[in-house]
């Protein structure tokens, strides 16, 4: 088949690029971007333009916006009526806007984000402020191009008498590329713009003298003094933009917290509902109701709290986590030179005096051109009255209008506008007052000249010009500042006290890693012993405590697990508790939870003290222990093992101002007492030193920690199923990392190896054997013995074998009075 001639055939990359090319070239340029020098984007400039020449102004009546958008869409902007309607309301809210453009009667929305009515019901004109930036806009001031259909002109950009693109600020998106220029101070922008015209290398930091930053239409507080500077430097940056706020009291000791000034952009209605459902969720306690209280003399919105409720706690609550305190970003993106441009401050400021010194120059010249005509006729009708017998004369004796011209200018050398002027001149002119008024008018103009050529032969005169005009705006429109800015942002810091509702709980975790904590109510509805747990399992801890309080958890393998105790999962005394592997991740499946530390808040002073089976000791400081960022699923580590195989035995949390010895045993029978002074106080991950001398096969079995003086019995079980207890000062105090001295007398046949060696006044002890036989034994019970004695027979071995486990049994139950939170 051959090729038509007619037809292109280009790739589908090759489309698609130069398309979207194009089209995003329109919409940068057409559509959702401003223009550096009148602040307006297209939309805005047509709808300000058309509603001007029909006349829509601030002086005249409103006229319907249905019959603006009409004339709006079919002369100038030829897109829906949606966003015609849409762009005219915004122009019109007093909280999207600085300074409003367009005056409109009837509902325009509000900071709710409730609709405004349809444009067949509201009425709106040209505001005050909108007739400065088209004034003079009939003197040739600005380009004006042909419309979508060559019927009309439509300016490119309006005089605009003062720098709107900063005091209106802009919101925009288009293809690759978003604006976001905040609103500022009128009366500021005038100012910084009038240093900026006389000081024109003018530094930034002198500008911000002027221009100190934003100034919202909502109010609010501004935070970052620094970040303002930066982004008016570079066009970029992010401020904190937070509501006004206050803490008033109530009567029976409750306060409230009164709202009067929201952030920018911020919907009411949203913000108010998301502050009621942190109230309805529980999120935090203490607040008793959420309230919009705005009506027409202004905005608030109260917190009303519960009696004794923290209102600073809750306040920081609310500004981290609802709208009441936002991020402002800056994107200073505008369209300059036909381009967009991320644009500073100064930038901003030099465009528009480049753009107002355009306007005035050709204002200038349009109107010396017209004072110039104006003094020629002027000139001709005075030298025409002074003849004027003459004139007469010659006109009465031509033909008609042209022959009569004409021989006025054959005759007495007058120009053709000048013959046209007196020909049409009315007899009553003809008088005697007619003269001195020419006159005056000759001079008038002669000296408006004479402005006009000076303005336009001299920058400094036209400057001038410049300045007055600018401050002429400032007297008429300027006003207050509404945002007040603060150096500083304030880091926002929440308490635990205000997320968490206080409650005293009891704790409980048991040997196999279960936990979980239970209202005083569930434990006072049930018996200590109905304590949910598994066949086999049985207490490791129970205690009482507060939901504002900590816990910190040790494994067998050295893994310290941190929980804030209103973090543990809230369960019935009767339920069985949350296995700790459902949180932590890499935990070995051998692993158990050997000691429980609840604690209301670390204290430096104190030391934990790790004691490993194959023979290694250490003291870390508990604040080496503060909650780290992933507690919730990693564990930190209490001890670094230099054998896979080894692990810890105990642990203890002391005091440094007491006085302890180190106590151990070791599985061979022997024993070894030394001052815990000389275990060295490490960091969390260290290995620690050697705490006994071990003979090969040995291992510490446990350690305890125990006064030098006095008497401390402490118990032994062996693996024969003999009991005794001994006093811990039996042995001498010697040094850390000795052999130590014998706990049991070493039997040729059969010895006895140590199982189990424990606190001898501490709970009872269950005994199990290797056929599964059970017994429980009270410690405190048994005779105190001597150092070489091996006790006496709990279980027989030659019936059930050796001993295989001892537990210490700890009571489920509590005394509510005392908590144990140390």
């Amino acid at each position: 088949m051959e090729k038509r001639q007619d037809v292109q055939e280009l790739t589908l990359e090759e489309v698609m690029g130069d398309r979207f090319g194009r089209y995003s070239k329109y919409i940068i340029q057409e559509r959702a971007l401003p223009d550096i020098r009148d602040g307006l984007k297209p939309v805005q400039r047509r709808i300000l333009y058309a509603m001007n020449k029909d006349g829509n102004t601030y002086d005249k009546g409103f006229r319907k916006s249905a019959k603006s958008v009409g004339n709006i869409m079919g002369n100038y902007h030829p897109h829906g009526d949606s966003s015609i309607y849409e762009a005219m309301v915004r122009m019109s809210q007093d909280w999207k806007l600085r300074e409003v453009l367009i005056e409109m009667h009837g509902n325009n929305g509000s900071m709710d984000g409730d609709p405004p009515a349809a444009m067949r019901y509201t009425e709106a004109r040209l505001s005050e402020l909108s007739g400065e930036l088209l004034k003079d806009i009939e003197k040739d001031t600005v380009d004006l191009v042909w419309n979508f259909d060559d019927t009309e002109k439509e300016p490119t950009v309006l005089p605009a008498k003062y720098p709107n693109l900063l005091v209106n600020g802009s919101t925009g998106i288009s293809a690759g590329y978003a604006t976001e220029i905040p609103t500022h101070n009128l009366t500021e922008i005038i100012d910084g713009t009038i240093y900026l015209i006389d000081h024109p290398t003018a530094k930034l930091e002198k500008l911000m003298e002027f221009i100190p930053g934003p100034d919202f239409p909502t109010g609010g507080i501004l935070q970052g003094k620094e970040e303002i500077r930066k982004a008016y430097e570079t066009g970029r940056g992010k401020v904190i933009l937070r509501s006004q706020t206050r803490i008033e009291a109530l009567k029976g000791n409750k306060q409230q917290i009164v709202i009067s000034e929201i952030p920018y952009e911020v919907n009411k209605a949203n913000l108010v509902k998301k502050m009621d459902e942190i109230r309805l969720n529980k999120k935090i306690d203490g607040i008793a109701e959420v309230r919009d209280e705005s009506d027409r003399t202004g905005l608030q919105i109260v917190v009303e709290l519960k009696k004794d409720a923290n209102a600073e706690g809750i306040l920081n609550y609310l500004f981290k986590n609802t709208e009441l305190q936002i991020n402002y970003n800056f994107n200073m993106v505008a369209i300059d030179n036909m381009t967009p441009q991320q644009v500073g401050l100064k930038h901003i400021l030099q465009s528009y005096v480049n753009h107002r010194k355009s306007v005035i120059t050709k204002r200038s010249l349009f109107e010396l051109e017209k004072a110039q005509k104006r003094q020629h006729i002027v000139d001709g009708l005075m030298k025409a009255l002074s003849i004027l017998d003459e004139v007469i004369a010659t006109i009465r004796g031509s033909k008609d209008k042209k022959d009569a011209k004409m021989n006025l200018v054959a005759e007495f050398k007058f120009t053709e506008e000048q013959a046209e002027a007196i020909v049409n001149l009315q007899l009553y002119r003809l008088t005697n007052t007619d003269i001195t008024q020419l006159q005056k008018e000759s001079e008038e103009l002669a000296a408006e000249i004479f402005e006009l050529q000076k303005i336009l032969g001299d920058d400094k005169e036209l400057f001038m010009v410049m300045k007055k005009e600018l401050r002429e705006v400032k007297k008429q429109y300027g006003n207050d500042r509404m945002t007040k800015i603060e150096d500083e942002i304030q880091e926002i810091k929440i308490e635990t006290e205000v997320l968490v509702t206080q409650e005293d709980v009891v704790v409980t975790v048991t040997h196999e890693g279960y936990i979980k904590r239970s209202s005083l109510r569930s434990y006072a509805a049930s018996k200590p012993e109905e304590l949910g747990m598994k066949d086999g399992d049985f207490v490791l801890y129970t205690g009482q405590a507060n939901t504002l309080d900590h816990l910190l958890l040790v494994t067998n393998k050295a893994n310290v697990i941190y929980r804030p105790i209103h973090e543990l999962p809230d369960l019935k005394w009767k339920e069985i508790g949350e296995h700790i592997s459902q949180t932590i991740l890499n935990l070995s499946i051998d692993e158990s939870i050997i000691a429980v530390f609840p604690y209301k808040e670390i204290n430096p002073l104190k030391t934990f003290v790790c004691i490993s089976k194959q023979g290694l000791i250490k003291q870390t400081r508990m604040s080496d222990f503060e909650p780290w960022r992933t507690y919730k699923s990693r564990p930190a580590s209490c001890m670094k093992f230099k054998d896979a195989a080894d692990e810890l035995t105990t642990v203890f949390l002391t005091d440094q101002q007491e006085d302890f010895d180190v106590f151990l045993v070791s599985h061979r029978g022997f024993g070894l007492r030394y001052p815990l002074t000389e275990v060295p106080v490490v960091g969390a991950k260290a290995a620690g030193v050697k705490s006994m001398n071990l003979k090969e096969g040995d291992f510490v079995v446990n350690g305890l920690l125990v006064y030098p003086e006095g008497d401390t019995p402490i118990v032994i079980v062996t693996q024969r199923g003999a009991v005794k207890r001994m006093l811990a000062q039996e042995l001498p105090q010697l040094g850390r990392a000795k052999r130590g001295l014998m706990v049991l007398r070493e039997l040729k046949k059969n010895p006895h190896r140590v199982s189990y060696m424990g606190d001898g006044n501490n709970h009872p002890l269950l005994l199990v054997n290797q056929k599964g036989q059970q017994i429980e034994i009270i410690p405190s019970q048994s005779p105190i013995s001597d150092r070489m004695s091996n006790g006496s027979f709990a279980l027989d071995e030659k019936q059930g074998g050796e001993i295989m486990e001892v537990h210490e049994l700890k009571e489920a139950s509590i005394d509510t009075d005392s908590p144990t939170v140390i």
